[in-house]
């Protein structure tokens, strides 16, 4: 059984609050703009990421980062997960990353997290951002149960929950 229904259709392109910055899926031609969003917010994705994904490795090279946003870009194509890229208005800069997972651990039926760019902590935007997020996925989405790592769930507890029967 497909975590998401036959017939969902993705959003593609999807606002935030006040017009300067959108999400969008990403793709391996972003790689000249996530590349440097990431390596510049490492330590900090780290904490967040590290533990239960294992990403970013301070060895990621600019090639490992290209491979791994083609395997996004097919990931999304095939409804397997969902990586979002926030992007300024004119995409000139990558700002940060939303992911919606079929759900790894029990208890849910979709798991999301994200982050911005070191420089945007605090921010206004990061602050849209943590705002849009559930509603978008309770508007957009077919989940019963999301779960926000991250938010709601702590990784530390997400990482100490039982495997989801599928997974």
């Amino acid at each position: 059984m497909s975590w998401l229904p036959d017939d969902f259709v993705h959003p593609v392109l999807v606002p935030l609050p006040g017009g300067g910055h959108h999400l969008r899926p990403i793709r391996e031609a972003d790689t000249p703009l996530d590349y440097p969003a990431v390596m510049g917010s490492r330590e900090r994705l780290w904490t967040m990421f590290g533990p239960a994904w294992g990403w970013p490795a301070a060895t990621m090279t600019y090639e490992a980062d290209r491979a791994d946003l083609l395997r996004h870009e097919k990931e999304i194509a095939a409804h397997e997960s969902f990586n979002y890229a926030l992007f300024d208005a004119a995409e000139t800069a990558l700002l940060g990353c939303v992911y919606i997972d079929p759900p790894e651990k029990a208890g849910a039926d979709g798991e999301i997290s994200w982050w911005v760019v070191d420089e945007l902590v605090g921010s206004e935007v990061e602050q849209a951002l943590d705002a849009l997020v559930p509603r978008w996925i309770a508007a957009d989405w077919p989940f019963e149960r999301p779960r926000f790592i991250g938010r709601e769930t702590s990784w530390q507890d997400w990482l100490a929950l039982p495997e989801h029967p599928g997974h």
